[in-house]
C-alpha cells in the first residue's frame, strides 16, 4: 500500500468505526447502582451530601438546612488506552491485527464507569465517604449515636433461621435508618451485589421458595441479584437501595470516552519510530453518595448460633 496522508486517514476512519461499534454494543451495569453527576471543572464538591432537605410540617418559621462545609471533593482523573500502529504494517497491508484492538479499546472505554464504580465497592471498607468514615463502617453518627452499615455476616441459604440472622439482620438495619430528625429514611434495599463465588447462593436466596432446611424463604424476591467478576472478594456482599433519585455511588463525568488518533507523518513517534497511534481518552472520577443507602459485609464471620 502506498502510505500517504489520505491512505492513513482512511485506515484510522475504519479503526474509529470499529471502536465506535464496540463502544455502542458493550454492556454496562454502573448506572444500576450509581448516579451520573456531570462535572464542568477539575473537581466537584459534594457539600449537599451532609444535609439533604426533606418536606416537614411548616410551623412558625421555615427550618433552613445549611450546606455543611465538610469538603467531600472528587477530583477528576485522566484515563487512556493507547495502541501503536507500525508503519510497516500499513506498507505490507497487515492491518487486520488492529481492528480487534480498536474494538477492545471501545469495549474498555464504554465499561470505564463500571471499573470505577465497582472499585468503589472493592475499597468500600477502607475508603472514606463524606462523614470521614469508611463508606462501610460501624462508626457513622446519626443524632449523636453510632450507626453501622458494615458487618462480617456471611450470605447463606443454610436455613430460615440462618438467613434471618445474616441477610435478614443487614436488611432490617438498613430499613430502620433514620435522618438527623429521627424520621425513617424509607430505605428500600433493592440490589444484592455479589462476586461469582456467591452468585448461586444469592440467586437461591432471592428466588427459591424454600431454603436448605425446607423452611419457607422469607427473603424471596426482596432484591435483584447483580453479579460481577470484578468484585475481588469471594465472601463480601453488598445490599444497595437503588430506588431513589440519588443512588448510593457516584460516577462523576468530566469528559466522555472519545476516540483519539495521532496520524501526522511529522509527529516524533512516526518520524523516529515509524509508529502511528490511536486509542481512547476520558476524564472521570468515582465517589460515595449516602452511606445510609448501602450496606456491606465482608462475609468472613461464621453464621450466628
Amino acid at each position: 500500500m502506498i502510505v500517504n496522508a489520505q491512505a492513513v486517514q482512511a485506515i484510522f476512519w475504519n479503526l474509529q468505526t470499529a471502536f465506535n461499534g464496540a463502544y455502542e454494543a458493550a454492556p454496562t451495569i454502573w448506572d444500576q447502582i450509581a448516579t451520573l453527576v456531570p462535572s464542568t471543572g477539575s473537581q466537584n464538591i459534594y457539600a449537599w451530601l451532609e444535609n439533604f432537605p426533606r418536606m416537614r410540617k411548616w410551623i412558625a418559621e421555615k427550618q433552613i438546612k445549611a450546606l455543611a462545609s465538610h469538603g467531600y471533593t472528587l477530583v477528576n482523573d485522566d484515563w487512556e488506552a493507547t495502541i501503536e500502529v507500525n508503519r510497516n504494517h500499513i506498507d505490507d497491508d497487515q492491518l487486520g491485527i488492529y481492528a480487534p484492538q480498536a474494538q477492545n479499546a471501545g469495549l474498555s472505554a464504554k465499561q470505564l464507569p463500571d471499573e470505577i464504580v465497582i472499585e468503589l465497592l472493592n475499597n468500600g471498607f477502607q475508603n472514606l465517604c463524606y462523614d470521614g468514615q469508611p463508606f462501610f463502617a460501624q462508626g457513622h453518627v446519626v443524632r449523636g449515636q453510632a450507626v453501622s452499615n458494615m458487618s462480617n455476616l456471611p450470605l447463606t441459604i443454610a436455613g430460615q433461621a440462618a438467613a434471618q440472622k445474616t441477610y435478614g439482620v443487614v436488611r432490617t438495619n438498613m430499613r430502620k435508618t433514620t435522618d438527623e430528625d429521627g424520621r425513617p429514611l424509607n430505605i428500600t434495599p433493592s440490589v444484592l451485589m455479589v462476586p461469582p463465588a456467591l452468585e448461586d447462593t444469592a440467586n437461591a436466596l432471592m428466588n427459591n421458595e424454600r431454603l436448605n432446611d425446607g423452611m419457607p424463604n422469607p427473603y424471596r424476591k426482596t432484591a435483584t441479584v447483580l453479579c460481577d467478576a470484578r468484585l475481588t472478594s469471594d465472601t463480601a456482599w453488598y445490599l444497595l437501595d437503588t430506588t431513589k433519585i440519588i443512588k448510593p455511588l457516584i460516577y462523576q463525568e468530566r469528559k466522555k470516552p472519545v476516540f483519539v488518533q495521532q496520524v501526522t507523518e511529522e509527529s516524533d513517534a512516526v518520524f523516529l519510530r515509524k509508529m502511528f497511534r490511536f486509542g481512547a481518552e476520558a476524564r472521570a472520577a468515582g465517589g460515595y453518595g449516602f452511606w445510609q443507602m448501602a450496606a456491606g459485609s465482608t462475609g468472613t464471620a461464621p453464621i450466628p448460633q
